[in-house]
């Protein structure tokens, strides 16, 4: 397999209507990284209407706002951040990504044994 291979991609869901998962955590880190939505957002290849729909969605979801965002304009000055509340969503998820990666090593080395190996031919050569 891959260098990259296996890997986990983890969505959880913890409520009717409410998950959490890559996406997601990907927007959250490229907020913490940038301080900025719409940068973020542009990592991502999301649009920003996207990217701020998620936010509001995350934000409207859990019992805590997730980012907080200022208004920029044309004098700048805008941005997001993540909250500690957010920073501690984020933190927690990805160490639950972590935790599966390593404690279910062995089992992924089993399904990757059932790949053809052409697709592991094709997946080297990206």
């Amino acid at each position: 397999m891959a260098k990259d291979f296996p890997k986990v991609r983890l969505r959880i869901v913890l409520a009717p209507g409410v998950a959490f998962g890559p996406g997601k955590a990907d927007l959250l880190e490229g907020i913490e990284e940038t301080g900025s939505l719409s940068a973020a957002g542009k990592r991502l290849r999301m649009s920003y209407k996207r990217a701020w729909n998620l936010v509001g969605d995350l934000n409207a979801q859990f019992a805590e706002p997730v980012v907080e965002t200022a208004k920029g304009g044309s004098g700048g000055g805008g941005g997001s951040r993540l909250t500690p509340f957010g920073k501690e969503l984020l933190e927690t998820f990805r160490t639950i990504e972590a935790r599966m990666q390593v404690d279910s090593a062995a089992e992924f080395e089993a399904l990757s044994g059932m790949v053809k190996s052409s697709l592991e031919t094709d997946e080297a050569s990206n």
